[in-house]
């Protein structure tokens, strides 16, 4: 008997309609026993995959059930023929029992969702036929059929089942995050994905998702790409909004709340999209530079503490590698005592020493401080948090260049010292390094003082209620 399973086996993957014929004449039953044995595939599995499509049709002729059959995977044929595309396959096994267009696989997915994943479009069009209902079968996360397009990029996919199935609610379906298809194409740079949804009148371009972001905000909010401006122009078209401009008939106030609602959430300025307000969205993208070069600030920090450790223990001229406190070789008594191990520079210049090592300590302290606060686990995106990191890896680099300076100046030799055109040079662009670097921290003080008083101020404006509305706002400043 398990000569004649595995001819049939054999038979299945050669399509030989006339073997399995013969099979059946040698074996009545042997179909019968392959449905109750425990094998891995069936000879229907085996067929549909390889698009044997006579073969599926002769045994599904005599024994319907096997559609019904399921692999270790969960799978059934129409699984297997769908995700191959093979489309006359899955015309005779959705003849048989068209049922199976609601059938998950172990990893939760339908026919009509391999068939989408894969873009056989012909395939899809069968299942959408057959069960309409199949369409609106979600997977993971609450991800509709047409989450699974944008994120598989097949876009012809979607197209047909956008125009097939019609709806709005489908459409606009949100998976468990609140995101819409219009959302993960906005994130994802999906210009011909964008361009068609904002083409279907069904499609709700202002949008929220659980985060309260429209797909405006999600471009705004994403990673730059040189297809932003495109993207932007497209969505400006289609009417879409940041969520402070769909705030303006709330009299552009930026904190919300659900009707019947007290929870107060503040809703972040996401209106950088437009020219006039361009230099907030300039330091938003500063804002988050912080925490997308953490790991970079990381290596930087280690880089000057290391470099200051080894100028600390072995400063510029390096130290002295005898003691001088006893007599020469020739007897006479030594007149410039000094001692093995301590620094030719402490000993030659003492003041440019003691100046050296404020410098050089400074920087070995202020990038261990660096170190510290990015391990610590503080709040990176903290406007305060982040005022502080920046004052201290300023101190860092510019202790750095003035312990540059004082290696400098040591190590020249006296003629050229006397010439004062080099120590002109270096002195010159170490007052422009210097004021740079006091501009900067005057101008990000400044920064951090306003949004304090601006948070003050609006911590303490009156609550009060907007006539009409299902909400509560505070006063904007």
């Amino acid at each position: 008997m398990e000569i004649l399973e595995n001819n049939l086996f054999e038979a299945a993957a050669e399509g030989n309609v006339n073997s399995l014929k013969k099979l059946l004449q040698e074996d009545p039953i042997i179909l019968d026993r392959v449905i109750v044995n425990n094998f891995s595939d069936t000879p229907v599995h085996v067929a549909a995959i390889l698009g044997h499509v006579d073969f599926v049709r002769e045994i599904l002729g005599r024994k319907p059930e096997f559609t019904r059959e399921l692999n270790t995977r969960l799978s059934s044929p129409l699984h297997l023929a769908s995700a191959k595309g093979h489309s006359e396959v899955v015309r005779v096994l959705l003849s048989a029992n068209s049922q199976m267009c609601l059938a998950r696989d172990r990893n939760g997915l339908t026919p009509l969702h391999l068939a989408a994943i894969k873009g056989r479009i012909d395939v899809v069009k069968e299942l959408v036929r057959a069960k309409p209902d199949a369409a609106l079968v979600t997977v993971d996360r609450g991800q509709s059929i047409l989450h699974l397009c944008v994120k598989y990029y097949q876009l012809e996919a979607l197209k047909l089942l956008v125009q097939t199935i019609g709806d709005q609610e489908f459409t606009n379906s949100k998976d468990s995050d609140g995101n819409t298809i219009l959302h993960l194409g906005v994130a994802d740079k999906q210009i011909e994905t964008v361009d068609f949804l904002l083409k279907v009148s069904a499609t709700e371009v202002n949008a929220r998702n659980l985060s309260g972001m429209t797909p405006m905000d999600i471009l705004i909010r994403s990673r730059k790409d040189v297809r932003d401006e495109e993207i932007e122009e497209s969505l400006k078209r289609g009417g879409a909004l940041g969520s402070m401009q769909n705030n303006s008939s709330v009299h552009n106030n930026r904190y919300m709340a659900s009707p019947g609602s007290h929870m107060f959430f503040d809703q972040p300025d996401l209106s950088s999209n437009i020219p006039k307000n361009s230099w907030k969205k300039m330091f938003k993208q500063h804002e988050n530079w912080l925490e997308k070069k953490r790991s970079a600030l990381m290596v930087v920090a280690s880089l000057i503490a290391t470099m200051a450790f080894q100028v600390g223990v072995n400063p510029p001229s390096g130290v002295w590698q005898e003691t001088s406190s006893t007599p020469d070789s020739q007897g006479n008594p030594a007149t410039d005592f000094h001692y093995a191990g301590f620094s030719i520079l402490a000993h030659n210049y003492p003041k440019t020493y003691e100046r050296f090592l404020i410098a050089n300590t400074t920087g070995f302290i202020a990038s261990l401080s660096i170190i510290l606060l990015l391990m610590s686990g503080l709040p990176i995106r903290s406007r305060i948090f982040m005022w502080i990191l920046m004052v201290i890896t300023w101190i860092a680099i510019t202790a750095l260049a003035l312990t540059y300076l004082a290696s400098i100046i040591v190590l020249t030799p006296e003629r050229e010292r006397q010439k004062q055109s080099i120590l002109f040079v270096i002195g010159f662009t170490v007052l422009i390094w210097l004021g740079l670097m006091a501009l900067l921290l005057i101008a990000h003080t400044i920064r951090l003082i306003i949004k304090i008083v601006r948070k003050l101020i609006k911590s303490l404006s009156p609550k009060r209620r907007i006539p009409g509305q299902g909400f509560t706002s505070r006063g904007s400043v």
